[in-house]
Formats: C-alpha cells, structure tokens, sequence
C-alpha cells in the first residue's frame, strides 16, 4: 500500500514541479524583481545592516510578537533545515550538479518574492487586545480577494500549510533527523522520534515567546558550526573547487552532460534545482511571512529586506557550502561517483540523499567524524524547523478554528514527528513535497493580486507607511 501511494504521489508531484511549480517560482521572481526594481539587489546592503543592527541572542519578550532579528531567526529556522544538506544532495543525485546552478537562480529570484511576502504579511496583519499579533498569506489573500471567494482561497492555504508544515513536513525532519542520528550512533530511530517529541513539546507549550527565545540562540550558533566545518573541507579539497565550479555550469546547460556513466539534461536539472530550492529557501510557498508577520519595526519595508536575507543564508551560502562539499569529493576528478565506482562508497555500494554528505565530510574528518558531524548539525537544523513549522501550522489552526484547537493540534503534530522517524524516507518526502507546491497556489495568486502595493513600499522604502501612520 506504501509502494502504491508513493507512485501516485510521485506522480503528480512530477507533473506541478516539472510545469506548474517552475513556471509560478521563476515567474513571480522575475514579475517581482521587474515591479520593485531589483529591490533585492538595490537594498542587499540595507537588509543586512538592518539585520546586525538588531542582532541579539537575548532578544527578550514581545508578547504575542517578536524583535526584528527574532522573527528573522524564526523564519531562517524553517528556512535551513534538512533541505539544505538532504535536499541539496537530493537534487544533485536526481538532477546532477547542474540542479545547484538552479537554486541559485531560484533564490535570487525568490529574494524579491519573499520581500514581497513579508511586506504584505505586515501590512496585514491583525493585533488583538491581549497584544498578540496574527498575520500572514491567510490574511493578505482575504485583503486581496474580499467576499465569499477570498475566504475560500485563503481557507484552501490554511488547510494545505497545516498538512504541508505542521504534519508532513515535521514528518521529513524527524525522518532525517532520526535516519542521520541512527548512522552515525546507533541510535534506534523511535527513539530518537520520541527524544524529539518530548524536547518539542516542552517548546510548543511555551509559546510565541519561549520559541522565539530559542530560535534566536540555535540558528547563529548552527548556522556558524556547519559553515566552518564546511569550509575546512573546501580548504582542503581547494584544488576541486574551480572544476567543481565548471562541472556546475556545464551541467546546468548541456542538455547531455554526464558524470560517471550518468546523464543528466537541463529538464532534470532545472526541475530539482525548483522543487528543491522551493522546499529550502521557501521563498513563494507562504511560510516566512507568518514570522516576519510578527516583527515589531516601524515599516513594513524594514522587515521586507531583512526577509530576503534570510534566502541568501539558506541558498547562497549554506546550500552551496553543501553542494561543493559533496560535487568537489564525488563528482570531480577520481571521484567515487565521477567514475562511477559506487562501491566505494559504502559496503553494500549504496548511497541516498540522507547519507552522501556524511560521507563526503567522512573523507576529510574520517568517517565516524563526519557522521557525527552532519547527524549533529542536521539535528539543530531539522528540530527548529519543526519549531517554526509548528509556529506557522499553528496560526492557521487559529485562523480556520480559533485558538481552542491549538491545544488538539498540537498533540496530533507530536504523533506526526515521531511516525515520520519510522516511516519510509521517500514516502515522506513526497507528501511533503505535494503539500508544500499545493500552498504556493492560492499564495502566488494573492501575490500578483497585491504587486502595486508591494512595488510602492519597495520603491518608497516604507516613507508611504510612515506617512499613512502618522495622519
């Protein structure tokens, strides 16, 4: 039964990443990037003096809302987690290292769409008496749309961003979470589902506050750790790095290209580099602007460009960090996979997406150090993207049934963590994937709905908001 839902899954997933996902990513970046002109490359620099500017670790509390920097943090949570080491590898073993080239292309694009997410989900959003703060697609599809139709389009988000995030997603980041900690400890994957359920339900409990605590304090300190580990391993392998470049290039536009007996065509290389870049940056899919819903600034402008660097971390830096690790060990050169020797690989001659960067870090750490290392990692990756996730399913709990269905929700999420530690890997990445290009419809059509709005604050840079608040 198993075999038969994941043929079916894969199936139409296909069909929407192949045509309707490629199409709605790269034409909303483009559409985007032409009405705010560029708006991620004229205020790059804005973003990230706005990001130090208020940088903190203890951030405190806001209430039902968050600093600036915590909302950013929340929204990188979600944004770096198993897609940028598991993803990222995916994509290279079904679309070859061309599909890298792809998600560059996607994110810089998506820049200039998740500027626009978290510049409508701020001006949007709802505050209530007790100060806390709801905002989001939900709420800024309904502001497009009025009537009985926005209501339908904004309630059809909801319901796919709570299978997509609060169950099938989380479900994908215990099952790597678990998988990765089992490869390189020993540990038995039920128990590490149910080590990750009681550690996330602790959090869930405490809130808005009590999450935005620790997103603030793991995604620095994660994001750093793997990022020099990284880059000790391209010290020493630096003499791969410029053909690992090449390799990139030539597979991202040779319609033949093939590495070690396999050929990989642009079709393919384009259309990971979307569902993977998608699944990673999220740029497009709706899920951020519930954070940067959240941030107390004085525009929405200023959450807008600090939104788009947290597209930058996820794809430009840390995704790239893993694709040259993995492309300069196994596809460059005398690589096990440039050569198509997969039996030095592992005993049985076997690789997935789950374990290549393990090994690849193996081959310069040693091997049981690099298990450790990328299971380590992966697991403050994965577990506060749960975090967010949650955050986000959760708001749309609230918005479809109010705030008496957080508490039900939130235990049957918990049971979702830890069957996908024991579920089949593949089968849970394609629900996952389903569900997450099902959000970005009603998302994108709000979008283009809303562009004059979000081209006048992006060429104003928030100097209109500031004058409608101050009549």
């Amino acid at each position: 039964m198993e075999q038969a839902l994941l043929g079916v899954v894969s199936t139409i997933n296909t069909y929407l990443s192949n045509y309707v996902l490629i199409i709605l990513l790269v034409g909303m970046g483009i559409w985007f990037t032409v009405r705010t002109r560029a708006v991620q490359f004229r205020c790059f620099a804005e973003g990230w003096k706005r990001l130090f500017s208020g940088f903190s670790l203890h951030g405190g509390s806001h209430g039902g809302a968050m600093s600036s920097f915590q909302a950013l943090a929340t929204a990188v949570a979600a944004q770096v987690g198993t897609g940028n080491i598991v993803g990222a590898c995916g994509a290279i073993i079904l679309g070859g290292p061309g599909a890298i080239f792809w998600m560059w292309i996607i994110a810089l694009l998506g820049m200039a769409t998740n500027y626009a997410e978290a510049v409508l989900a701020q001006k949007t959003k709802v505050v209530d008496s007790d100060g806390s703060v709801h905002g989001g697609p939900a709420y800024y599809i309904t502001s497009a749309f009025k009537g009985t139709g926005g209501k339908l389009l904004a309630g059809f988000f909801a319901v796919a961003i709570i299978l997509a995030l609060g169950f099938m997603g989380c479900m994908v980041q215990s099952n790597s979470i678990a998988e990765t900690m089992n490869n390189a400890f020993g540990i038995p994957t039920w128990l590490m589902g149910g080590i990750i359920v009681v550690l996330a339900g602790i959090i869930f409990i405490g809130g808005v506050s009590r999450l935005a605590s620790v997103t603030e304090k793991i995604v620095p300190i994660m994001a750093i750790l793997y990022m020099i580990g990284a880059l000790i391993v391209l010290i020493m392998n630096a003499s791969a790095i410029p053909a690992t470049f090449a390799l990139i290039f030539e597979c991202a536009f040779n319609p033949s290209a093939a590495v070690g007996g396999s050929t990989f065509g642009i079709i393919a290389a384009l259309s990971q580099g979307a569902k993977r870049g998608l699944f990673s940056n999220e740029a497009g899919m709706g899920s951020t602007p519930h954070a940067h819903a959240l941030a107390n600034v004085k525009n929405p402008h200023e959450q807008g460009v600090v939104a788009m660097i947290g597209v930058f971390v996820d794809t430009i830096i840390v995704v790239t960090l893993t694709a040259l690790v993995v492309i300069s060990t196994f596809y460059v050169g005398d690589g096990a996979l440039a050569v198509g020797d997969y039996a030095t690989l592992t005993t049985d001659g076997t690789f997935s997406k789950t374990n290549i960067a393990q090994m690849a870090f193996g081959q310069f750490f040693g091997a049981n150090i690099g298990a450790w290392f990328v299971a380590i990692c992966l697991l403050f990756f994965a577990f506060s993207t749960i975090l967010s996730w949650n955050l986000f399913a959760r708001l749309n709990v609230e918005y479809l049934f109010g705030k008496r269905a957080v508490l039900a929700f939130s235990l049957i999420a918990l049971v979702f963590i830890f069957m996908g530690s024991i579920l089949s890997n593949d089968l849970v990445w394609e629900l996952a994937d389903l569900f997450n290009q099902l959000m970005v419809l009603p998302n994108a059509i709000a979008l283009f709905a809303l562009s004059s709005s979000v081209a006048r604050c992006a060429m104003t840079r928030g100097e209109e908001d500031l004058e409608k608040n101050a009549v």
